[in-house]
């Protein structure tokens, strides 16, 4: 593999990643660490070389390992991350593996045609592939292919899907079907969703253990894993090196798979908006989910900005996640992106006002992370501008457990050939929009989302929102509308966002 010449010398700050400790972890994390020992891997120390040096231990990072050392077997490959592998998002999302498929208007916007429907059905693949992972690693009971059902529940939601699946169709593609009212009661358990569609080629997922056989699957392939292992920062000149609190490695490429904390790097951070999102986890009660005719499997998302996301776990859990939580000042953030609890009460509402016959339920556990949005969209894969050899992927918007998996096809690619993998300009590319400066960005994100959370309630409630709110709302820079002969705008809507919390 050879090096790639840097553009000029200096250095690259990275944001310190928090290290989660017993009882700040999410329930995923703390099932799927039981009877492990995760402190089995040291961290860095000293000096070392390596080819490939990729930051980051989650579903990015670890694919991009495992499928760097399937094309390249000779290439030495170290992953080193701050925590361990699955304590950021890959362990701590709301448990859904989805395609792209509700993402194809802006993939034709940004791509083409060609390169939207090719990009689609590779996603899909990518969760088949998921699915065959986990067969083949022993742990088939963390991955259901159940479906996904994009669901109403307000009618101002009814049909926030047509202008896709018009698109869709019109190009030939089908991967969704419409479903009369007693198949989706039948697939949701809740007369609370007034109408939906289904995709079958989605998967809930245990996704912290996942993550760990991930890890497992990735030391056995030969790559040097360094747990607890905290960046600082990454030299650019002459050489790489990726500088740690206790050594360096000097590394011929580097990949930066670290999910929101990117956004800590301007470059990167340009293409970005980081909120938070909340997850709570209910008691086991299989067999009250069952009178309730509950099906557990099937993911759920509704149609709202500040998407609700849910689905019953195989033990007889509900797992519901809600977007649009706390917003970061400077795309920075730290402890106030990991405070269980905080949004618990307005959660759990949510969750009775789809579920109400699970009103005495108890909330066992709840948890946080911070989701970086591209403005885009989509995720984008780069070469940092001043060193070519630091590639750099974010921006999966909440909807990263399905598509990290193909993530690591393409940045595998990149890497062992150096071309851009036949990636289209568009996701080469950090995206741009013009946002204004801090702290008028923090204070206007503030203000548009609670118009935003204002305008939804409105509608829960079968009333027409504010004028000013269904304004302010249109002002979110994450959400979209496709337009087929002009720009892509911000929009109101944007119900495919943050779908896996």
């Amino acid at each position: 593999m050879l090096g790639r010449r840097q553009a000029q010398s200096g250095m690259i700050s990275l944001p310190a990643r928090p290290v989660r400790t017993h009882g700040r972890r999410s329930l995923w994390l703390e099932q799927a660490l039981a009877g492990e020992d995760p402190g089995a891997q040291s961290a860095v120390l000293g000096e070392s070389h390596t080819d490939v040096c990729i930051v980051g231990g989650g579903f990015t990072g670890m694919w991009t390992a495992l499928e760097l050392k399937a094309r390249a077997p000779g290439t030495d490959v170290t992953l080193v991350e701050a925590d361990i592998c699955g304590a950021g998002a890959s362990g701590r999302n709301g448990g859904f593996a989805l395609t792209w498929w509700a993402h194809f208007e802006h993939l034709v916007a940004l791509c083409g045609p060609e390169h939207a429907l090719s990009l689609a059905a590779r996603a899909e693949q990518a969760v088949r592939s998921i699915g065959e992972f986990c067969e083949q690693r022993g742990i088939a009971d963390a991955f259901s292919l159940d479906g996904w059902v994009w669901a109403a529940t307000n009618p101002a939601q009814v049909g926030s899907w047509e202008q896709t699946v018009r698109l869709l169709e019109k190009l030939g593609a089908s991967p969704y079907r419409p479903l009369d009212h007693n198949e989706l009661v039948a697939k949701t358990g809740s007369t609370q969703h007034l109408a939906g569609l289904f995709e079958p080629v989605s998967a809930s997922v245990q996704p912290a253990k996942l993550a760990r056989e991930l890890a497992r699957a990735v030391r056995e392939a030969g790559v040097h894993v360094h747990e607890h292992s905290q960046v600082r920062a990454i030299e650019h000149g002459r050489r790489t090196a990726v500088v740690l609190d206790g050594g360096s490695i000097q590394a011929e490429q580097v990949l930066l798979a670290t999910n929101a904390w990117a956004a800590g790097i301007p470059e990167i951070g340009a293409g970005l908006v980081v909120v938070a999102s909340d997850v709570i986890a209910t008691a086991p009660a299989p067999e009250r989910l069952t009178q309730a005719g509950i099906t557990p499997g099937v993911c759920i998302s509704d149609g709202r900005r500040l998407v609700n996301y849910y689905h019953a776990t195989a033990e007889g859990r509900i797992v519901f996640g809600k977007g649009g939580g706390t917003l970061a000042y400077g795309n920075r953030f730290g402890a106030s992106f990991d405070h269980p609890g905080r949004r618990e009460a307005l959660i759990r509402s949510q969750l009775l006002r789809t579920y109400p016959t699970l009103w005495d339920l108890p909330v066992q556990a709840s948890w946080s992370g911070p989701i970086d949005y591209s403005l885009s969209g989509l995720p984008f894969f780069v070469r940092l501008r001043d060193a070519p050899s630091v590639l750099a992927c974010a921006g999966f918007s909440g909807d990263g457990v399905g598509p990290s998996r193909l993530a690591g096809e393409l940045l595998a690619q990149m890497l062992a050939e150096g071309g851009d993998a036949g990636l289209p300009a568009a996701l080469r590319t950090v995206p741009q929009r013009w946002l204004p400066p801090e702290p008028i960005r923090y204070l206007g994100g503030r203000i548009v989302r609670a118009a935003v959370a204002r305008k939804e309630h409105s509608e829960d409630l079968g009333q027409r929102p504010r004028v000013l709110d269904r304004v302010l709302a249109g002002m979110d820079p994450t959400g979209y509308e496709y337009k087929p002969h002009g720009r892509n705008l911000p929009a109101a809507g944007g119900a495919a966002a943050d779908r896996a919390g």
